[in-house]
């Protein structure tokens, strides 16, 4: 060998064994890290066995919660009356305003979007009128949701429909000459029926569909959002491939494949959405963050003095940024679903959609249809809907207690280890804790408009106040189903009407949005409602009057039992009032006056808005209305689809 080519393996060598030792150094560095961090990481603790690195990455996140406005005053006012007042107000004073007459709807039209409503907006009005429609305004969700689409040319929106047609899970019903067909295109995939959504759409336009011209809808089979857009072509879309003419192929960069496999994540498509500036854009930097700082708390910058968890969410979760907050996405199973993402604008109607996806809203098949697991009043036996469910308990004999039974859904495995930190997970291991750690509530203090603060074992607080279980295994969990049972309570299934036996009923997210929620809504109990997802009636229905909003970290669940309930007998003797019997833990408890009232009157005006504005009238005059719209966006001349008063 020559010494030209010895000298050359020889810095070969020392190069390579440089970069070893480097990387060794850095490897280092970041293990210490982390297990610095996770030294210090004590809340929701997960199984000890792990199956994978990203299982073990998950503990990185263990106390991480999202960040969400809450309103927390001084203790010694309670904020939840204000919150009930405020609601109500606002709700009022939306449902006052909405237009009584066509002119009326005709001015409104133009004032909130800027343009001539579209073509047959007279006949929806009709037709609206006739069912004594309430919201015939609020429709900004669903101008929402069109609006990427008006970037786009007639021809190009019709050729997107019919490409997203093709994909799996996605059927596509298409109106010709008043009548409806839907089609399944997917070939050999497995989905090789219709959907059920796509059935209740069709359902849905009964009542309309030969006043409609010819137009196509992708109904996503799934309940999973599915267009996820990166932050560039929503921003820039001129500079982007406008022309789908290359076939859908060459807008998604290949063949679309319908699950992840081992090709990436939810996530890892998701926050392409952010801007290149954004915290979940920066990735490395994000990462190293939140091995190296614990996660926030969101009570923590806002709770007054005390340590308690007195901060209560104003609405629902459906707008916390995970942009600027990478690290709560580990809490949400979304982020770790199994199918696929569309990386292109594509009209997908689906039955709701989390912050940052691009999906059409439709509503659910579930709240139009009937079935005896998710639909209030249906007789089962003589397939008829009642007025009030068989099972339905008068208040005064409904159990104190928060219900909730499900399955174990909440996401899927991509990237695998992550399920102990999904919705329900959380939830149902909070809610069953048998442990003497203290949590600290604020009650009454008796003969008093004062409020105290008292630590009571968390075990005895849930024994008395909860009634969470697990009642179906579904998707995979890290050391299987030892490890899933011996963390979380597990019961026996119940029928839905047996919900009813309770005041509060706990509705959270699944795989995506519940079905569950408008049969709660509907019966005489109170749904405390979490989640991340916007549906069909969000401009619609108002938390803290129709129901009562929970934030992701459930923690304020606690503090909301005790304002509308009263302190429990574990609270009493935990706060030594001595000039009050303690009750015994058997014992049915008197709540107090205010708090049952107004927990009944959200109970009431629950009810009442499914009964006026959550009908399946109202489902069919959201549908009418997107009709129209989507027919104006489906045309070449968009000029000739407009509505003018003559």
């Amino acid at each position: 060998m020559s010494a030209f080519k010895t000298r050359k393996v020889s810095r070969s060598i020392r190069a390579y064994c440089l970069y070893l030792a480097l990387g060794s150094v850095f490897v280092i560095i970041c293990s210490a890290d982390v297990f610095r961090f996770r030294r210090s990481s004590t809340n929701f603790p997960l199984p000890s066995q792990e199956t994978s690195w990203l299982s073990k990455k998950a503990n990185i996140w263990k106390n991480t919660r999202p960040q969400e406005p809450l309103i927390v005053v001084k203790p010694e006012e309670h904020p939840i009356p204000k919150l009930i007042e405020e609601a109500e107000s606002k709700y009022e004073e939306k449902l006052q305003r909405q237009s009584k007459i066509l002119e009326d709807a005709v001015a409104e039209y133009k004032r909130r979007y800027r343009r001539e409503p579209p073509k047959g907006f007279d006949e929806w009005w009709d037709f609206a009128q006739k069912y004594d429609v309430k919201m015939v305004d609020e429709y900004d969700g669903l101008m929402a949701d069109l609006a990427p689409f008006s970037e786009l040319s007639g021809e190009e929106v019709r050729r997107r429909a019919a490409q997203a047609g093709q994909l799996p899970s996605i059927d596509l019903l298409r109106i010709k000459d008043g009548k409806v067909t839907i089609e399944n295109n997917h070939g050999g995939f497995k989905d090789s029926e219709v959907s059920a959504r796509a059935r209740g759409f069709r359902s849905m336009l009964g009542k309309f569909m030969k006043k409609l011209p010819d137009m196509e809808f992708p109904i996503n089979a799934k309940a999973e959002g599915r267009v996820v857009v990166p932050w560039e072509h929503q921003r820039y879309p001129n500079l982007t491939q406008q022309d789908s003419s290359g076939g859908i192929d060459s807008m998604l960069g290949g063949k679309f494949k319908p699950d992840w496999g081992t090709d990436g994540n939810v996530w890892d498509s998701w926050r392409r959405t952010c801007s290149p500036d954004s915290s979940a854009r920066r990735l490395y930097f994000s990462l190293r963050n939140q091995a190296v700082s614990p996660g926030k708390n969101y009570l923590a910058s806002v709770a007054p003095s005390g340590g308690y968890d007195f901060g209560f969410s104003p609405a629902t979760s459906s707008s916390v940024n995970y942009c600027d907050e990478p690290h709560s996405h580990v809490l949400q199973g979304h982020f770790f679903s199994d199918w696929r993402t569309i990386p292109a604008l594509y009209p997908i109607f689906s039955p709701a959609k989390a912050k940052g996806f691009l999906d059409i809203r439709i509503p659910s098949h579930y709240y139009y249809g009937s079935t005896k697991g998710y639909t209030y009043g249906w007789d089962f036996d003589k397939k008829v809907l009642v007025e009030v469910d068989a099972m339905e308990v008068p208040w005064e004999n409904k159990i104190d207690k928060i219900f909730w039974r499900g399955a174990t859904t909440g996401g899927g495995n991509h990237p695998p280890g992550f399920t102990p930190q999904f919705q329900r997970h959380r939830f149902v291991r909070m809610a069953s804790d048998k442990s003497e750690t203290n949590r600290t509530v604020l009650v009454t203090k008796p003969n008093s408009t004062s409020f105290v603060p008292v630590s009571v074992p968390i075990g005895q607080l849930n024994e008395e106040i909860m009634d969470t279980a697990f009642v179906k295994v579904a998707g995979q969990y890290p050391g299987g189903l030892t490890a899933l049972m011996a963390a979380h309570r597990f019961a026996n299934p119940v029928p839905l009407g047996k919900h009813w036996s309770y005041k509060y009923l706990v509705d959270m997210d699944g795989m995506s949005y519940s079905g569950r929620f408008l049969a709660f809504l509907a019966s005489d109990s109170v749904p405390l409602k979490a989640t991340v997802y916007d549906e069909f009636f969000s401009d619609w229905v108002q938390p803290w009057y129709h129901f009562i909003p929970l934030s992701q970290s459930y923690q304020e669940v606690y503090n909301i039992y005790m304002y509308f309930s009263g302190p429990t007998s574990a609270v009493f003797k935990a706060a030594n009032f001595t000039d009050v019997a303690i009750p015994s833990p058997n014992e049915k408890r008197a709540p107090p006056l205010e708090g049952d009232e107004h927990l009944r009157r959200i109970a009431t005006a629950g009810k009442r808005w499914k009964k006026t504005i959550g009908r399946t009238l109202d489902m069919e005059v959201y549908v009418y209305r997107l009709c129209l719209e989507w027919a104006r966006l489906w045309a070449d001349d968009r000029d000739s689809m407009n509505f003018s008063l003559q």
